[in-house]
């Protein structure tokens, strides 16, 4: 998936692209419209869900 980054927030992510809630979904992150989800970045969700953020990124980037 071209042009996601870490760095991105969830709303972010999600208005870019929303066939990602799924991967998100499935990978631990059920929370995709709370506010934390417009103030943090991707990569700092994935540590707060004890998320390998490399290997969330590599799903996306394969959906």
């Amino acid at each position: 998936m071209e042009n996601i980054t870490k760095e991105m927030t969830i709303g972010e992510i999600l208005r870019a692209n929303p066939d990602i809630a799924p991967i998100l979904m499935q990978a631990g992150m059920h929370c995709l419209g709370c506010p934390s989800a417009q103030g943090e970045s991707l990569e700092m969700a994935a540590m707060v869900h004890g998320i390998d953020i490399d290997e969330l990124m590599k799903a996306i980037a394969e959906a």
